[in-house]
């Protein structure tokens, strides 16, 4: 039952940090006039300290010294914060310059580019079904390219900057928020010196005391989604998080067309299917590939059981006071060895 409801109470936070993020469309707008790069700069500054304080909160302070010594994991860092924010930053512009449906697009794609880098970087095996996925998303862009005129360079910005960001967290090993108060304290001192430069020159957009609120905000709109999906990330299968992670950009495909009012001419319908097939054939290949390696896993421990030798069989004469005498000591046996 506690696993049941650990499980559930796990599939909630990442419902609500994935709607979350699928929702901040909305937000970036209210902070004009200021510019994507302001924004940015604050966005990195507010996290900072947002972050600091929940860590504070929750004491996990003990990773910071063994980062603090290893200097691949330093350089690596840095790296993670370059690249997160080329993708914050393109991300404000592309909402803030009518181009939502197009950015949804970039997270639409970032599965199948996280796979095409896998392949040509980490020199990975693709499943077949895999490779189609992968050629059903070059199709896709190639289309969009021509009812463009050009190709999608925002939603290739926002795939590819996403898709490093996400190795290079891979090769950190680190806790999401751990990790984004890392980059966000090698973001902090730049971010801080453009805001003082804005400020010195005249250029700052700090305004009303209710536009600073706003802009301060900034950091407990990306703290807060963080922190549900890594409470979510410990409690549900990375199976469940997978299929959770289409709900932003559907929520946020859906803003730009319903909220925002942005153009839908076939050729981009005709694009983004081709999308939605390909994320489909890459999702159900995702299935099955979980079930059979479940199924195999279970074969196994089957066959393993079977292996064992078998105690031999009492004759009548000897006692039976040793075996198990009831159903309930046979349950609690069999719990001790999951367990």
């Amino acid at each position: 039952m506690k696993g049941t409801s650990e499980q559930r109470t796990g599939f909630l936070n990442g419902v609500v940090a994935y709607v979350l993020w699928g929702l901040v469309p909305m937000f970036w707008p209210l902070l004009k006039p200021s510019g994507a790069m302001e924004i940015l700069a604050h966005r990195m500054v507010w996290s900072l300290g947002f972050v600091l304080i929940a860590l504070l909160l929750m004491r996990r302070w003990a990773w910071i010294g063994e980062l603090v010594r290893d200097r691949r994991k330093l350089g690596l860092i840095a790296v993670a914060a370059v690249v997160i924010s080329v993708n914050w930053g393109g991300y404000i512009w592309a909402v803030n310059n009518g181009q939502v449906v197009e950015a949804s697009l970039g997270y639409f794609i970032n599965p199948l580019v996280t796979i095409a880098m896998g392949v040509l970087l980490l020199g990975e095996r693709l499943r077949p079904a895999q490779w189609a996925a992968v050629g059903t998303g070059v199709a896709a862009v190639l289309v969009l390219a021509v009812g463009y005129g050009k190709p999608p360079w925002i939603s290739l910005m926002l795939a590819f900057s996403f898709a490093t960001y996400g190795l290079v967290k891979k090769k950190v090993n680190l806790g999401g928020l751990e990790s984004l108060a890392a980059e966000t304290a090698v973001q902090f001192l730049p971010a801080l010196g453009y805001l003082l430069y804005l400020a010195a020159s005249g250029e700052a957009t700090f305004g009303t005391p209710a536009h600073g609120a706003l802009l301060a905000s900034t950091g407990l709109v990306t703290a807060i989604p963080l922190i549900l999906f890594g409470a979510a990330a410990i409690r549900v299968p990375l199976s469940t998080l997978g299929l959770l992670q289409y709900l932003a950009p559907v929520f946020q495909f859906g803003l730009g067309i319903l909220y925002f009012h942005e153009a839908m001419p076939p050729e981009r319908w005709a694009g983004f299917g081709l999308v939605w097939l390909a994320l489909t054939v890459l999702t159900w290949d995702a299935l099955r590939n979980a079930h059979r390696t479940r199924a195999r896993a279970a074969r196994l421990k089957a066959e393993a059981r079977a292996a064992k030798p078998q105690a031999p069989e009492r004759t009548p004469e000897e006692p039976s006071a040793s075996a198990p005498t009831s159903s309930a000591e046979t349950a609690s046996s069999s719990t001790e060895t999951a367990s």
